[in-house]
C-alpha cells in the first residue's frame, strides 16, 4: 500500500491509488497446488520422526514452520473458491476466522496445543485431517489431480501412531516391520524422487 504525501519536483506523472491487490489470495496453479501438497505431506514424516524419537522441539518446529503454513495456504485457497480471489486475509491470515465455518476454525485452533507428546500426536493428525478435507475440495473446484502423497504418508503416520515409541533410540532400533524406512515406503508408491533428507 503506497500513498504519495508530497512530490515537490513533480516526478510522479500518474496518480497512485492505494490498493492491497498485491496481498489478495492468489489462485493456485496445478503446480503450486501439487507443491503445497508435496511439502505438507512429506514434511509430516519429519514430525512423526521427531515424536517417535522423543524430540518434541524438532517435531514442533517442523509442524509450525512447514506444515502449518502449507495448511493455512490451502485453507486460503478454499476461501478463494468460495468468496473470490479479490481480497486479503491479512498478515499471518489474521482475518481467516471471519471467512471459514466455526467448526473448521475450532479444529484449526486445536492444533496449536502442543504442550506434550500426546498433544503433538493429536495436533499433527488433526492437521493431516484438515489438509486432506480442504485440499480435496480445492482439487475438485479447479479440477486438479489429487496426489497420492496423502495415502502413503497417512499410512506411515497411522503405523507409528499405534506404536508411539517411548525412548530416544527406539526409532533406530525398532524392527524393520515396525519402523519401515521412509524412502522405501514412498518409493513403493513411485514417489521417492520427492523426498528430502533432514539428517539424524
Amino acid at each position: 500500500l503506497v500513498q504519495v504525501l508530497l512530490d515537490k519536483d513533480g516526478r510522479i506523472k500518474d496518480n497512485i491509488i492505494p490498493t492491497d491487490e498485491d496481498y489478495h489470495i492468489t489462485k493456485p496453479t496445478a503446480r503450486s497446488f501439487d507443491d503445497c501438497c508435496n511439502e505438507f505431506w512429506f514434511v509430516s514424516t519429519y514430525v512423526v520422526k521427531g515424536l517417535c524419537r522423543r524430540e518434541i522441539l524438532f517435531a514442533i518446529d517442523h509442524l509450525n514452520n512447514v506444515l502449518r503454513p502449507e495448511l493455512l495456504r490451502m485453507i486460503s485457497w478454499k476461501v478463494g473458491t468460495e468468496k473470490g480471489f479479490t481480497f486479503s486475509l491479512g498478515k499471518n491470515y489474521k482475518y481467516l476466522d471471519k471467512h471459514i465455518p466455526k467448526a473448521l476454525w475450532e479444529r484449526l485452533l486445536s492444533t496449536y496445543n502442543m504442550a506434550s507428546y500426546e498433544d503433538m500426536w493429536r495436533a499433527v493428525t488433526t492437521c493431516q485431517d484438515l489438509f486432506r478435507d480442504v485440499s480435496k475440495e480445492v482439487a475438485e473446484y479447479f479440477r486438479y489431480e489429487y496426489p497420492d502423497y496423502d495415502r502413503v504418508i497417512s499410512s506411515y503416520t497411522n503405523l507409528h501412531l499405534t506404536k508411539k515409541p517411548r525412548t530416544v533410540d527406539s526409532w533406530s532400533f525398532m524392527p524393520p516391520h515396525k519402523a519401515p524406512d521412509i524412502s522405501r515406503t514412498i518409493s513403493l508408491a513411485g514417489l521417492n524422487t520427492r523426498i528430502r533428507d533432514v539428517g539424524p
